[in-house]
């Protein structure tokens, strides 16, 4: 697994992905530096990405997009790092690459004047050919401690649930 692919983090320095693991790395470089380029050049032309609102964007193109709005408007002051990496081995050039990230510096929203930390998992699968790793899909979902699943009230609001104990926020 050492093809690589080059990939421009921060306006101008380049990274090479050699090893599948390395994406979230870069990922979040390149979401500090507020860089949809950079952030973009890691998925493939046809990529599928997923946000944790379930938004989903079908092309390399939707992508850059989608967080060119993301990182100037709801993330712009915001770090993110990543914390654990685990990796899944399906084929010598297909990895599934799992990773523990967390997220400061939210933009304030609403009634809401300083948003809390937030921690996610991504989902990379990640492939390789011909000009190296990319990753065809990812999928990134929100951490909610405490809850086992989401449920929708008749009001049609959005709420965690926690059926061992009852809980509901």
């Amino acid at each position: 697994m050492s093809a690589g692919h080059e990939v421009s983090v921060g306006g101008g320095s380049r990274s090479t992905v050699n090893r599948p693991e390395q994406i979230p790395s870069l990922f979040a470089e390149a979401w500090n530096a507020r860089d949809p380029d950079a952030l973009a050049a890691l998925f493939e032309s046809d990529a599928e990405f997923v946000n944790v609102t379930g938004l989903w964007w079908h092309d390399r193109a939707s992508i850059r997009e989608a967080h060119a709005y993301g990182l100037a408007r709801i993330f712009s002051q915001s770090t993110l790092t990543v914390e654990e990496i685990a990796c899944k081995v399906l084929r010598e050039d297909v990895v599934i690459v799992h990773a523990r990230m967390a997220l400061t510096g939210q933009t304030p929203a609403g009634p809401i004047d300083r948003p809390g930390p937030r921690v996610n998992i991504f989902s990379f699968v990640v492939h390789r050919g011909r000009s190296g790793w990319l990753c065809a899909s990812a999928h990134n979902t929100d951490v909610v401690p405490r809850m086992e699943t989401n449920i929708v009230g008749e009001d049609g609001t959005f709420h965690s649930a926690n059926y061992r104990s009852g809980r509901v926020s």
